[in-house]
C-alpha cells in the first residue's frame, strides 16, 4: 500500500482553484485522461459516477470513478474519489482546498493506492515510493500552474 498527504499554498482564489476539479476542466490537471463522462447523478454530489479512460504510454485503461465525498463551502472545498484500475489496484484520492485569504488557497492532496490481489501488490512494489512521490509532486505543481493561469 502506498499512502501520501501533501499540501501546497497556491496564490489564487479558492473558487478558481476549485474550478480545475470540475468535469469541464479535468484534463487541464490530468492530461492523460482521455475521456471523463458522467454516468450517474451530477458531478457536484456524493455518489456521482464517471466513466474515465486514462492513457499511460501506449496502454489505455477504462474504469468507473465514484465520488465518495463532495463538499463545496465558501472557505472549504473537498472531493474524494475512488476507482479500481485493471481489477488490480484500488485508488482512493482526496482533494481539499482551504481558503487562507482572498487570493490564497491551501491545497491538500492525499490518497492511498492498494493492491487488490497479488498482481496489484506486485505492481505497487515495483513502482516504488520515490517514483510515486514524483507523480504526486508533479500533479500538485500542475494544479498550481493551471490555477495561476486563470
Amino acid at each position: 500500500m502506498i499512502e501520501w498527504e501533501q499540501d501546497k499554498v497556491i496564490n489564487q482564489q479558492i473558487d478558481k482553484v476549485w474550478s480545475l476539479f470540475a468535469d469541464a476542466n479535468i484534463r487541464k490537471i490530468m492530461p492523460q485522461v482521455e475521456k471523463h463522462e458522467l454516468i450517474e447523478k451530477t458531478e457536484r454530489e456524493t455518489g456521482a459516477k464517471h466513466m474515465q479512460s486514462y492513457k499511460e504510454g501506449k496502454r489505455t485503461e477504462t474504469y468507473v470513478v465514484e465520488t465518495l465525498a463532495y463538499e463545496d463551502q465558501p472557505d472549504k472545498k473537498h472531493k474524494q474519489i475512488y476507482f479500481v484500475i485493471g481489477n488490480a489496484v484500488e485508488i482512493d484520492l482526496c482533494f481539499t482546498l482551504i481558503k487562507l485569504h482572498d487570493n490564497q488557497t491551501k491545497f491538500i492532496y492525499s490518497g492511498c493506492n492498494q493492491g487488490r490481489n497479488f498482481l496489484g501488490r506486485t505492481m505497487l512494489k515495483m513502482a516504488g515510493g520515490k517514483s510515486h512521490m514524483k507523480i504526486v509532486e508533479d500533479f500538485m505543481a500542475r494544479v498550481e500552474e493551471e490555477a495561476l493561469k486563470i
